[in-house]
This record gives structure tokens, sequence and C-alpha cells, in this order.
């Protein structure tokens, strides 16, 4: 569990945040002051089939407790000058544990307020556990409706169908048409009172920093009030299922709760025993990660498996999911479910590609990278590591394999294809296929067409994958038999520099890259690696020395000139210092897989690593998105992290290391 408590004039620090996901691609997200401050937060963001995305329907509540004359409230507001409301903070503290908890205490009052969203089901519960209330007291709440897509703001405008029905205990609600009607409902006898009206101009304070609009109209259809007892529970309803739900799971919500609660109590115990090779504080940061990816695994609303690539904005990604399925699922149990997502993403190759993005509903949307198909081998393999089926290698996954291999020899779209060196080449200079694809005026900001050096690593383990399957199947070799030969030597010939005893970045017109980056540290953690055993240990030198922070890997040596310390500013600044410099987590995967591969001790290294993860998650998973790994961080110390607070390949490489840890 996590708990962060505040003392009796410390407020809450609005850049903490906390995520509750629903299984669907759904959450409910905001700061601990419960005070928005960006376009993501919501209560109930919903991913819907129609019209499709994700969609902030109910932005907020204003939640307060009105007892003896005053009022006390549990959520705040940035107005133009204003913070609303004035006065000491009500907060005592916030936990995670099954759900996201958060305790007031005022005038010897406490209210003890918990958020849930039932895996499945389309629904938000919103518990509020009261003690010590005096008499005729009573439980405010002004929902505030948005109905916009994610990315968007909402703006007072003449559209809005302002229309409320009364239903027991609380209210329904169509503002828009073509969008789906809200139900809210309190547990117990509850008044609800019409007040339509817009309120203007929230403040979205992470917005205006990261130089998108920040101001948003929200619309109130009324107030909800529930007159309570000395001491009594109170759950709210949030959902836009219609009648059906509210029926079948929302007729009792506190069994609803109670089941939730119970299913994910069974979830922690399989975790537990999942860590059961880590004691004290690693078993604790293991199991935060092992909660924070179930969030990542979804079901779209069509049914597809998929993998949310980060909150709260990124969608599902290609590249993301293949990097994060090993973490995510292999490492996690859920075998089953990993092969569905993998089976899902190689149904849509085509000419040897693999989807980039896809839709809110897991369809394919563009076909824009050189290394999702070679991803794809490393995925498979790691597959076979956890589960020795090579019967189900060879009947599901093994003819995609063969496609993508002889699409790459030949050559397919976007200019990648092999040269006669057996090296792998890619794209041209408007073109961003690797990981590395920010973009500034529509011009890569780290040009990396011509021959990438990570690319052709994981060329060379995907052809020796390949030679080794065709063995093992008793199916003749589909590349030639020097293939491979020529290819390690190409590699070494073409991207070792001997200068810095290190891999250089990029091979291009006969020219190499010698930029000190990250990218080459796969040459030396893929199964099989084009370098011998003292290019490999002088790899990993190299990069731990140049490019090795307390939170990741840097993307660039801060001795380049090119080098980006900050990421922060406007879009254009914070995409120019993306990949020349900033820190990601997920490199850490590969960094300790390849650490432990060339370590004269292989038990001090495991060691150096577990106190390595120690003092990155002991601060991390309680200073910026709670019980999470943010996508990124400052180059430069104190290394602030920026970019998504929740990242499905942050959290899955660090589950992977853990793995690999424990072994």
């Amino acid at each position: 569990m996590i708990r962060i408590d505040f003392g009796k004039n410390e407020p809450p620090d609005d850049g903490r945040e906390w995520l509750e996901t629903d299984g669907g691609g759904g959450y409910a997200s905001s700061t601990l002051e419960n005070r928005h401050t960006r376009r993501y937060h919501g209560l109930f963001v919903a991913n819907l089939k129609q019209p499709e995305g994700r969609h902030v329907l109910l932005s907020k509540l204003e939640d307060s407790l009105v007892a003896e004359g005053e009022e006390f409230f549990l959520s705040s507001h940035l107005y133009p000058g204003v913070l609303f409301p004035t006065g000491p903070p009500r907060l005592d503290h916030f936990s995670l544990d099954l759900y996201p908890r958060f305790v007031y205490r005022a005038a010897g009052m406490t209210v003890k307020k918990s958020i849930l969203m039932p895996r499945g089901k389309g629904v938000l519960l919103i518990r509020y556990d009261l003690e010590r209330f005096p008499k005729d007291s009573i439980l405010r709440l002004k929902p505030f409706l948005a109905f916009r897509g994610y990315h968007d703001l909402a703006h007072e405008n003449p559209f809005l169908r302002d229309r409320v029905e009364g239903i027991e205990n609380g209210f329904r609600i169509e503002p828009y048409e073509g969008m789906p009607p809200l139900f809210i409902q309190a547990s117990r006898s509850a008044r609800f009172i019409p007040s339509p009206v817009w309120y203007g101009r929230f403040q979205y304070t992470q917005e205006q920093k990261r130089g998108f609009p920040w101001e948003e109209d929200l619309f109130l259809p009324g107030v909800l009030e529930v007159p309570l007892e000395r001491k009594c529970t109170i759950i709210f309803s949030v959902c836009c299922e219609g009648d059906a739900i509210r029926r079948h799971v929302l007729k009792n919500p506190a069994a609803t709760w109670k089941t939730e609660v119970v299913r994910r109590g069974r979830d922690q115990a399989a975790d537990k025993r999942r860590t059961g090779g880590f004691t004290g504080e690693d078993q604790e940061h293991f199991l935060a990660l092992l909660s924070a990816a179930r969030s990542f695994l979804i079901s779209t609303p069509t049914g597809r498996p998929a993998i949310i690539a980060g909150y709260p904005w990124f969608g599902i990604w290609g590249r993301d999911t293949l990097i994060s399925l090993p973490g995510l699922c292999f490492c996690t149990g859920r075998i089953a479910e990993g092969i569905e997502i993998l089976t899902e993403i190689g149904r849509h190759e085509r000419d040897g590609l693999l989807p980039n993005t896809f839709s809110a509903d897991g369809a394919p949307e563009a076909y824009n990278t050189v290394d999702s198909s070679l991803w794809y081998f490393w995925t498979v393999q790691e597959l076979l590591r956890s589960t020795g089926d090579k019967s189900l290698i060879h009947e599901r996954f093994w003819p995609i394999m063969q496609r993508i291999i002889r699409a790459f020899m030949k050559g397919t779209k976007f200019g990648i294809g092999m040269d006669v060196r057996g090296l792998l080449h890619a794209g041209n200079g408007q073109t961003a296929l690797t990981w590395m694809d920010a973009r500034v005026a529509d011009v890569p900001v780290t040009p990396r067409n011509g021959s990438p050096v990570e690319i052709n690593a994981l060329w060379y383990n995907a052809l020796c994958f390949a030679r080794d399957r065709s063995a093992e199947f008793g199916e003749p070799s589909f590349f030639e038999g020097d293939l491979l030969f020529r290819l390690r030597h190409s590699f070494r010939e073409a991207f070792w520099n001997p200068r810095k005893s290190c891999l250089g970045d990029l091979f291009q017109d006969g020219l190499l890259d010698t930029a000190v980056r990250p990218n080459q540290i796969f040459a030396v953690s893929l199964p099989f690696s084009p370098l011998d055993a003292a290019e490999q240990a002088a790899v990993v030198q190299t990069v731990r020395k140049k490019l090795l922070t307390p939170f990741g890997l840097r993307t660039l040596s801060p001795n380049d000139p090119a080098y980006r310390g900050r990421y922060r500013g406007n879009p254009a600044e914070r995409d120019g210092a993306y990949h020349q410099g900033t820190v990601w987590p997920w490199l850490l995967g590969a960094f300790g897989e390849a650490a432990l591969r060339v370590a004269d001790d292989r038990e001090r290294e495991k060691e150096n690593l577990r106190q390595y993860l120690r003092n990155f998650l002991r601060p991390h998973l309680a200073e910026a998105g709670i019980g999470n790994v943010s996508e990124v961080f400052d180059g430069d110390a104190p290394h602030r992290p920026g970019g998504c607070y929740a990242q499905a390949w942050s959290v899955a490489e660090l589950i992977r290391l853990y793995s690999l840890l424990g072994k």
C-alpha cells in the first residue's frame, strides 16, 4: 500500500496524480486535491463504441459537507486568479491499495472517500464513509459535465440539451445528440435540485505549461443532496450504459463494490505469490508494479484485447504493445491474455509491417514503423522463454515471422530493405520510422534514415531466431546460409567505434554517426548478439558511464553538443528534447539484462540492480502518477518526471527486470 500523509498546514501537491481504470480503456483521474490540472483529468472518462474513443463525460464533482451551518469542501477548482474554496486543507491522508482513498478530517468529523471502477462494467462508484456527523448534516454534490473527446476542451454552447429526468435518488441527462445518456444515482435517499448553469473558465495549469489551450467551461445540471446520519455509508454510481446495467449491476452498489474488492484481493494475493523471491522494500515495489500493470491491459468496446500505451493521453500503439507484452503478461502469469494480444496484433501484418497505431477500438490505423515487426520476434522469443511451447510458436506465429523476413529481404514500404552486406536500411530524410520519432514542423528531430544500430541488432536477432526455428521445425532455411556470418561481420564493421569503445547510432552513406545513444544496448541485451564478449562488455560500460541516471537511460550523452537536459516548454521545445538527452525508464530492462550478461560476478550485479531499483522507486511511486512509473525524466539532475504519468513500457520493463533479478 502507498500512503501519503499531510501535516496540519501542508497542502496536497497538485503535481501528484491518481488513476483508477475500468479494464475497457476508460478511467478516472485527478490530483490529490481533486483539482484538475489537465484536460485529460476526469471522474468518468469512458471509452465509447459510438462515438468511438475516450470521452470525458463527468469531469468532476464539487463535493461538500454541510454541518452546523458550515460547508466543508472535498475538492477544489482554479478559476482566473481565484482558487475555490479558500481556507486550510481538509485532506488528512491519501492511500492507494486496492483502489484510491482520500481521508478528510474537519471539526471532529471524518470522511473516507473512495473511487472504484469495477473491471469490465463501464461504471464508476464513489463511496463516502462518514463518521461523527451532527444531526441534519448534508452531503452535497455538484456534478460538472464535459461530454467531449478527451483531447478536447468544452465551452459553453447553445447545442447542449439541459433537460434532466429524475430517477430514483438521482437523475438522467442526455446533453448532446449522438452521445450516450449519463445516469447518476445515490445508494440511499437523495434529493435532486435542478439548476442548469454553465461554470466558466476552469484553469488547467499543466496544459498551460505544455503550451496547449488550458481553459474550459463545464455544465452543471443541478445539485444532489443526501441527508446524513451520524455514521453512514453512501455510494454514488455513474454510468452511461442504460437501464440493463443499472438494473443488474447498480441495483445494489454495495454488493457490486464488495464483489470487485474481493476480485482485486484475489489478484493481489496472486501477485504476492509471484513476488515470493523478494522481501521487504523490494517486494513492496514489485507488488506496486504488478498492480499498475493491470491498468494497461484492456478489452476494447468490441472485445479486442489491447494494451494502452500510457495514461492519460496515449492510445494503443504497436511498438509499445510488443515491448510491453513480456513484462505485463508473460512475467505476471497472464500468459493466455498475452498470447491473445500477440495473436491480435499479428493478424494485421501487411507487406511485412505491423501497425504503429490503432484506433480506440483496436483497428489498425498507421503502418509507419520499421521496428514493430522486429520487436515481434523478440516478443515471441520471450513467450517461448516463458512457456517452452514450441508447437504454439510454429502454428500461430511462425508464418507471420516468415512473411516479415521475406518482405524485409525483398524490400517493402518506406525504403525498408536489406543491402548486399545484409544490413537493414529504412526511410529517408522526411521519415521517422524508429522509436526516436519526434518531429518539429514535420521534420524529424533525430533523423535516423539509413541503417540504425538497434534496427540491425533486432534484424540479426530475428534472423538467428528464424534459423533455429527452421532447423527445429524440420524446414529448409529460407535465406542464404552465409547471411548471418556476413551480417555479423557487416554490423561490427559498420557500427563499431574503436575511439569510444562502443557502437555508433546510425550508418548512412558509408558514414557512422558516432553519437553515444542507448540504442546500442540492444546489441547486447537481445537473445542473439552480433558482438563478441569484449565488445558487449565495452558497450555496457560506456552506456553505464555516459547514459545511466537514477531513473533510466539518457537518449544522448551530455557531452554531445545536441544534448538537451530539460524536457519542458511548448510542444516544439519538448519534442526537441524528447530523444536528445531526455531519460527513458523503459530502457532499464535492456540495460539490466545486458549488465547481467557481461557481469563477472552475476550475483553482485543483481544486488547492484536491486539497490538501483530501490533508489528509483522509493521516491518515484509517490511523486508523479501515484503507484505508477512516468514516461520520461529530465536528463539533468534532479531528473524531474515528465510526459505521461503512467507509461506501459516503463512499468513492463521494470517488471521484467525484477523477474530477471529474482531468477
